[in-house]
């Protein structure tokens, strides 16, 4: 038996969510700034958004965390993906907006539970906490897993790939799919990271000796270095979906 509980409910998981979450992200990613600049207030704001999934024993399976926001419904109304979310969930709460979406910001399972269908328990129990809080739509700017073996590859091409059987080649797009998600967009600019080329370095294990463009471990796209600038440019594109 599996529960999505509320993070605040059982603070003495929040250390090994922590841990066991950040495995499953590359570095590069907890650096988006403006993201930083956020993120205290979109806890402030959105603290009852946050889950953990655990089994009757209370033992920490998974999680997800999401933020609600006003969407007509419409492609061209929808955020440009992570970071955009966030910014539009924060201003339009502090604008007094009335929220009619629920965002699925990111999910994971811990390393030794995956396979085992938790990513779709996770996934069905936060939507069913959205309809429940009134929201009547739920989209997720969904990072596709498998990107990271095509950086060269245009996101908008990539999410067109699919399996013989129809499905999509990419195994997170699958599981949202068989959930009742549909494709919407592709948001080519979810995330900008920039960084010195000494962090750069330091988060992805590389050597960046010149100018140029480099394929790194986990990247969805590839990072432009510029030496002069001692800068290094990362746009992580993400899909966006809707459930049903």
């Amino acid at each position: 038996m599996y529960e999505l509980i509320p993070v605040a409910s059982a603070p003495e998981l929040d250390a090994e969510a922590e841990q066991r979450f950040v495995e499953e992200w590359p570095e590069f990613i907890f650096h988006d700034e403006v993201v930083h600049q956020y993120r205290d207030r979109r806890r402030s704001y959105f603290s009852d958004w946050e889950f953990y999934l655990v089994d009757d024993t209370r033992r920490l399976i998974g999680g997800c965390w999401g933020v609600p926001l006003p969407w007509n419904g419409t492609v061209p109304d929808l955020p440009g993906g992570f970071t955009d979310s966030l910014v539009r969930s924060v201003d339009s709460y502090e604008a007094g907006a009335e929220p009619d979406t629920f965002v699925l910001m990111a999910a994971a399972v811990r390393n030794d539970e995956q396979g085992k269908g938790h990513a779709s328990r996770v996934i069905t129990a936060v939507k069913q906490q959205a309809l429940t809080r009134g929201l009547t739509r739920m989209i997720a700017p969904v990072r596709p897993t498998l990107k990271s073996s095509y950086p060269l590859t245009d996101i908008a091409e990539f999410m067109t790939w699919t399996r013989e059987d129809g499905l999509p080649l990419d195994p997170w797009l699958r599981t949202h799919i068989r959930l009742g998600a549909t494709l919407l967009a592709p948001a080519p600019i979810s995330q900008t990271i920039t960084g010195t080329i000494p962090e750069w370095e330091s988060w992805t294990g590389l050597a960046f000796p010149s100018t140029g463009t480099y394929v790194i471990p986990s990247g969805l796209a590839t990072l432009a270095i510029d030496k002069p600038s001692n800068t290094g440019l990362y746009t992580e594109p993400n899909i966006w979906l809707r459930h049903a």
